[in-house]
């Protein structure tokens, strides 16, 4: 049987490394409760909850590699902690009973210097609440008899990003010729990651033995403020460039007093107040790939959004 690979979740990262390993040629199983994903003859869809022993077993038989891209059912860290590190654990006992290498797409909020440019060496010891959560599950990534890979992006955008600070809240405005509203600051520099450039180098760290183990970082471009990738993503769509406002960071705050929602955005303002700035340098090199122009990421993120009409 040829090699085949198996991806767990079908939001933005899950799609995207499923449709790039099937137009690589490889063939590809993508589990979600649903069974949703992309339509290609290289992908079986797979309806099936990916916390389930039984299941994974079954699924992950034969993987050479397994993509989990599940993440948690609400944006907070009680949530997280409550499902994340079991369904985590039982994925990587799968793997390693099929012998596959398990590859995480990861975040930064682990890193607990974030005001100095992060690197893949960067202290990751942040404690407490959301930030907590995800140190605490690249310290059982590391401490798995299963080989793991993590690869750390900043905040998202690309095509099917919807719910982001580069997706929905930014580009929908934009195309609707309407102002852009933004969180903590539009002039401080920020990360972030286009997702099939995070895509390229989970399958690329999966096909290296000797990037398995370690921390790698999603090639990025260089920060910008949310201001300037706004008007790239205005420039990308031949429209004017917006008017960005900005809710303050005490707005925010205030508003935590009494809505939960406002309190875990409140937790991450750090990240949008102050530079907040990784570097992918390193993983570059290491993995051979590059990030795609901001032109051109920005244009098919545009023309994706358009398709949803």
């Amino acid at each position: 049987m040829a090699d085949f690979y198996v991806v767990t979740g079908a939001g933005p990262v899950g799609w995207t490394v499923a449709e790039q390993l099937a137009d690589q040629g490889r063939q590809v199983r993508v589990l979600t409760r649903s069974g949703s994903g992309p339509d290609h003859p290289l992908i079986e869809r797979i309806k099936g909850d990916a916390k389930d022993p039984a299941i994974l077993r079954t699924v992950f038989a034969g993987a050479k590699a397994v993509f989990h891209c599940i993440h948690g059912s609400a944006y907070n860290a009680a949530a997280w902690r409550a499902e994340l590190p079991a369904a985590e654990q039982a994925v990587l006992s799968a793997a390693h009973q099929a012998g596959a290498v398990v590859v995480f797409p990861e975040s930064l909020y682990s890193y607990s210097e974030p005001d100095s440019v992060m690197t893949e060496g960067s202290p990751r010891r942040a404690a407490g609440g959301k930030r907590g959560a995800r140190t605490e599950l690249l310290q059982a990534r590391e401490a798995s008899a299963t080989p793991t890979v993590s690869v750390v992006a900043g905040d998202f955008f690309g095509p099917r990003v919807r719910m982001a600070h580069g997706g929905e809240r930014i580009v929908v405005p934009i195309l609707a010729g309407r102002s852009v509203s933004v969180v903590g600051s539009a002039r401080q520099p920020h990360s972030f990651t286009y997702v099939p450039d995070l895509a390229r180098a989970m399958i690329r760290a999966a096909d290296m033995p000797s990037a398995w183990s370690c921390v790698w970082h999603a090639p990025t471009g260089p920060a910008m403020t949310q201001r300037e990738l706004g008007h790239a993503f205005a420039t990308a769509a031949g429209v004017p460039a917006p008017k960005v406002r900005v809710l303050p960071g005490w707005v925010l705050r205030a508003a935590a007093l009494f809505s939960s929602d406002a309190r875990e955005l409140a937790e991450m303002l750090y990240q949008f107040e102050r530079p907040f700035v990784m570097d992918s340098a390193l993983s570059e090199s290491t993995l051979g790939i590059s990030p795609t122009p901001l032109n051109e990421a920005a244009a098919a993120t545009v023309d994706w959004w358009r398709q949803q009409g």
